[in-house]
């Protein structure tokens, strides 16, 4: 019966989500020469640690910058300096408070088991849209997995990103590491049917900072619009999230916690799996939920989600 239904939930997948384009806000890609370096060569510094580190050690993609170390465990070594040539230390994307950017997964919490699920689906394949993690997942040692999946599991989620509603936000571009940051020139432009973070500090955020979160601009209505979508399945449109995520969305057993990640993260996750990027044995059972989705949807259920409680 299960096998069934999923059939026919991707029998019934939008026709158009296949070859449409993904949207380029969701996908950000580095907007190259849009503002001029500023870096000094110096030391860096932020707000209440004693460390110091330069430009250069801070995007070392084999030792973190970690400025507060006392406020978590000891790092295994795959996840403050990597592995070999190719596996990248995992807090330089996932920050040593296992938040995250929103270019990159929050892994604060996540249990074990799904983070090591979705290591093994990026190596197989049947996860997309990220080589990097392609690669990643290809060269890493199975010690080296466990031990970071228990690592990030270990980790508490904390409040992260603040969502505003609105109908105009600040003229922006993306920046280095996929990055999205305000313009030099300031202004703003209408959101339109958008979602836009933004780094509450960008010289913290490029610092790595784990203390300096951002702030999603999504539209106006959008969150209670995603309210009903998530809580009740809009009339039958989707599936209510509880069912999975539990009541407050904190996660039950495997199933992560989907409150207070980012929005723009959440919103990307149900366009892959709905356009057959991102699959896999578990993965499937998510195809009914997306199955009837439009984009506006996606975006308010992205919206809803961001707002509660991590």
């Amino acid at each position: 019966m299960r096998a069934a239904f999923v059939v026919l939930a991707l029998a019934l997948l939008p026709v158009l989500a296949f070859g449409a384009e993904p949207p380029s806000w969701a996908f950000p890609v580095t907007q190259a020469g849009l503002a001029p370096s500023t870096d000094d060569g110096g030391p860096k510094h932020v707000p209440g640690s004693t460390k110091t580190y330069t430009q250069a050690q801070i995007d070392d993609n084999f030792s973190v910058p970690d400025w507060f170390p006392e406020e978590h465990p000891p790092m295994p070594p795959v996840v403050a300096h990597g592995s070999g040539n190719t596996v990248f230390a995992c807090a330089k994307c996932h920050l040593v408070s296992g938040l995250g950017h929103p270019e990159s997964a929050g892994l604060a919490g996540l249990p074990a088991a799904y983070f090591l699920r979705q290591l093994a689906d990026f190596k197989s394949g049947a996860r997309k849209g990220s080589g990097r993690m392609t690669t990643i997942s290809q060269a890493l040692s199975e010690e080296d997995a466990r031990a970071a999946a228990a690592w990030f599991a270990g980790l508490k989620p904390q409040p992260w990103v603040t969502l505003t509603e609105t109908a105009s936000v600040p003229k922006s571009y993306v920046g280095e590491g996929n990055m999205r940051v305000p313009s030099p020139a300031g202004g703003t432009e209408p959101l339109g049917n958008r979602i836009i973070e933004l780094p509450q500090d960008p010289v913290r955020a490029r610092s790595r900072d784990p203390h300096s979160g951002f702030v999603a601009y999504v539209p106006n209505g959008s969150i209670a619009k995603g309210r009903t979508l998530v809580v009740t399945g809009g009339s039958g449109k989707t599936i209510p999230c509880a069912i999975c995520h539990g009541p407050a969305l904190k996660g039950l057993g495997e199933v992560p916690s989907i409150a207070g990640r980012s929005p723009i993260y959440i919103f990307r996750q149900l366009y892959d799996i709905q356009t057959g990027v991102r699959t896999g044995a578990w993965t499937e059972l998510m195809q009914g939920v997306v199955a009837h989705l439009n984009e506006d949807d996606m975006l308010a259920i992205s919206a809803y989600v961001a707002s509660r409680e991590p």
